[in-house]
């Protein structure tokens, strides 16, 4: 493995800043099966649904073979192919509504190589930091994982899925993964180019996106529990779901008055694993 000094990355910053708009937010419940909201300036948008703001813009011709924004900008220039979204550590710190004017600060705070039996890996962790005009609104530290892209597709071993109270069940289909793309203008071509995701990536199909299953499984909970206020939430995958999947939502209470969440396939194999805890 190349010993290029990660390192020097670290401590690197980036600022954004944009407006919450209605627009991206109506979409999002469109696309989640819902009729949009008639939204107007002030209204309270759902705290992680940040995504949909501070897009990455890439021009065209700064685009990596995968779909993501080439690195070596804000991020290093790992040459390992396969990028995934491992998890993140979220904590909501007051409300979002329609009509902020939003500033998030990206820090990138750990890069560390590791080997594994899929051969090298460099996890890279960045913070972001999110507020309106001074006031913090959420803070996450976002995990990705790069690696390089094995000859054949090798389904993890499965983790059962531990006993839940409630369980749903959600359509996943091809559209649906369009749309989230579009939205969170994610270009990762695993989620909606089944020719690049199978024959390039070497995956059964397409893939479905990581926060996708956070937000649903968020979605899901705050639903289930109207009158709560989230306080902190955190998600990791545990194994690729697909479109050909059936896919649920699965919750169960936590002995601390949160909520343990999990999506799965089929056959009950664990795909993200979340946690959710109500602030007091």
């Amino acid at each position: 493995m190349s010993q290029t000094p990660w390192t020097e990355w670290v401590g690197r910053t980036e600022i954004r800043v944009d407006t919450v708009s209605a627009t991206p937010v109506r979409a999002m419940e469109a696309t989640l099966g819902r009729p949009p909201a008639d939204l107007r300036t002030g209204d309270d948008v759902p705290p992680l649904w940040t995504w949909l703001f501070f897009l990455p813009l890439a021009p065209m011709g700064e685009v990596g073979p995968d779909g993501h924004p080439r690195r070596g900008d804000f991020l290093p220039p790992i040459a390992l192919p396969r990028r995934m979204w491992a998890g993140s550590r979220c904590a909501f710190h007051g409300p979002l509504r329609i009509g902020d004017e939003i500033t998030r600060t990206s820090t990138l705070l750990k890069v560390s190589e590791k080997s594994g039996a899929a051969g090298p890996l460099i996890f890279v962790t960045v913070q972001h930091e999110t507020s309106v005009q001074g006031r913090p609104v959420l803070s996450e530290e976002q995990d990705l994982v790069f690696m390089n892209i094995p000859d054949r597709w090798q389904a993890p071993a499965p983790s059962p899925l531990p006993p839940c109270v409630w369980r749903e069940t959600v359509a996943i289909d091809p559209v649906v993964l369009f749309r989230f793309s579009a939205l969170t203008f994610n270009g990762h071509r695993i989620h909606y180019d089944r020719t690049y995701a199978t024959e390039v990536e070497h995956y059964p199909g397409l893939v479905v996106h990581g926060p996708a299953q956070a937000l649903l499984l968020f979605d899901a909970a705050r639903r289930r529990h109207p009158d709560r206020r989230p306080a902190r939430f955190s998600f990791r995958g545990v194994r690729p779901l697909f479109d050909f999947d059936a896919i649920s939502l699965n919750g169960a209470p936590r002995e601390d008055g949160g909520l343990d969440l999990f999506t799965a396939n089929g056959e009950d194999a664990i795909g993200m694993q979340a946690a959710l805890h109500w602030a007091p």
